[in-house]
């Protein structure tokens, strides 16, 4: 099975049909999220730099026609037309890192129409992962209070490739690293890691376990300390790292019970014995509700380490996205499906002061004091620059969230800044609407919020 084969059935079906009926002008689809999920301000843009990576070696070969003609029940030979066909299309996009809102395509595609519809369910499946995820990583960081979040979800996400996206996307948004070897070597990222608690059950005692692992590990090390009693591993681990001489960079970590009474214990004992610079590391089913309670709760904790709830997007775990047809030949077009009408044409996202964003066309000029977010980042089927590196997009992350308005970087009960439409996409909505209903006959009720450019009709 190859990349190129991991798609849903109907796109090949449909891609064979334009073929056979010679239907190779220009498409662009745009790719956007109708609809933030409940408890999300706004979502961080990822995915865009794998995606690419598939774009610019999709090509189908003799095996793939094999296997959809297998999967059709068809002679491989009903499928040639499909033979030797890439992309050398366009993509626009917003980079990875910027903050972005419902209605707003974070890519365009355009190229011909067998090569736009072909790669659909691949550039869903990669954006709307990697996004959902990536937004419920900047929550953690955002929550954190500038305290280090570190990934520790590979063990409970959903396959091993998704885990390592996870961890990548992470460092997008400013996690200090992650657990996972394979993410940290491919993508540069600080590898991070403890003990887990069945290294200290195989010793006859913590004090064993403890001072084993720092014969191993000489430089700094961190002490698992809740496996049997807290506070005497905290103890426990104390008493070693004192008679090792170990202390800066050096840690515990606390992975289950009431956290931030535990961690103000802890910090008393550690003090106490003259461990001040000892760091303590908190872990056991975190996310951001978890991490911000903790911190407003003036929790004396020094690094957080998020995994299941983080690398899964449990709250989340999936995006209402949609990769829909905007124009085809040069003939901008549209969907009036009740509650998911489209708006017709190429566009562009105009940014201004305060994340204030106006969708128009991707031909308007960007009103005064406003920046456009969709760049051209493939042309020909080529990139038009060298990959993106995850330290810009970090910066540009930053940047975005430092303009977030305060109610919508809430952890709890966010409220999301709604785009506006421009006039010259209200006008062509509005004419295409008209066009559509005039040769089809559709119309009448409305069940789509009239799609006259207001935020229903940016859907």
């Amino acid at each position: 099975m190859s990349e190129v084969t991991t798609t849903d059935l109907y796109e090949v079906t449909m891609a064979l049909s334009y073929l056979r009926e010679d239907m190779r002008a220009p498409a662009t689809f745009s790719l956007f999220v109708r609809e933030l999920p409940p408890g999300r301000g706004y979502l961080v843009a990822a995915g865009l730099e794998p995606a690419l990576d598939l774009l610019a070696r999709f090509r189908l070969g003799r095996a793939d026609l094999q296997e959809f003609a297998d999967v059709l029940r068809r002679p491989v030979e009903d499928l040639e037309p499909l033979r030797g066909l890439s992309f050398d299309g366009e993509v626009r996009a917003v980079p990875e890192g910027r903050l972005v809102f419902a209605g707003e395509p974070l890519l365009e595609v355009t190229a011909p129409l067998p090569q736009a519809q072909l790669v659909e369910t691949y550039l869903l499946s990669l954006v709307c992962h990697q996004t959902a995820v990536a937004s419920k990583a900047a929550r953690c960081v955002l929550a954190s209070g500038g305290r280090p979040v570190v990934d520790f979800s590979l063990r409970r996400s959903h396959g091993p490739e998704a885990g390592t996206r996870t961890a990548r996307v992470g460092a997008l948004v400013g996690f200090a690293g992650t657990s996972n070897v394979a993410a940290a070597r491919r993508y540069g990222i600080p590898a991070a890691g403890t003990m887990a608690h069945s290294y200290v059950e195989a010793f006859p005692s913590e004090e064993a376990a403890f001072r084993a692992f720092a014969r191993t590990h000489p430089g700094p090390v961190t002490f698992l300390v809740d496996t049997y009693d807290t506070e005497r591993g905290v103890a426990t681990a104390a008493r070693v790292l004192k008679d090792l001489g170990l202390g800066p960079g050096c840690g515990i970590r606390l992975d289950s019970g009431d956290l931030g009474a535990l961690a103000r214990r802890a910090r008393a004992l550690l003090d106490a014995a003259g461990l001040a610079e000892v760091r303590i590391i908190a872990s056991g089913g975190l996310d951001e509700y978890a991490v911000d309670r903790l911190v407003r709760e003036g929790a004396p904790i020094d690094a957080y380490a998020v995994g299941t709830k983080v690398g899964t997007a449990a709250d989340a775990p999936y995006l209402d996205a949609a990769y829909k047809l905007v124009e085809y030949d040069g003939r901008p077009v549209m969907k009036l499906s009740a509650a998911k009408v489209t708006a017709p044409g190429p566009k562009q996202v105009f940014r201004g002061p305060g994340l204030r964003d106006v969708i128009g066309l991707a031909n308007e000029e960007p009103p005064p004091g406003t920046e456009p977010l969709l760049r051209t980042v493939m042309r020909g089927g080529l990139r038009t620059e060298p990959p993106d590196t995850p330290a810009a997009a970090r910066a540009r992350f930053e940047a975005d969230a430092a303009a977030l308005p305060e109610e919508a970087r809430r952890v709890t009960d966010p409220v999301a800044p709604v785009p506006s439409a421009s006039t010259r996409l209200t006008v062509l909505t509005t004419v295409v609407r008209h066009r559509i209903e005039g040769r089809t006959g559709a119309g009448g009720r409305r069940d789509d919020g009239g799609a006259d450019g207001t935020r229903a009709g940016l859907d």
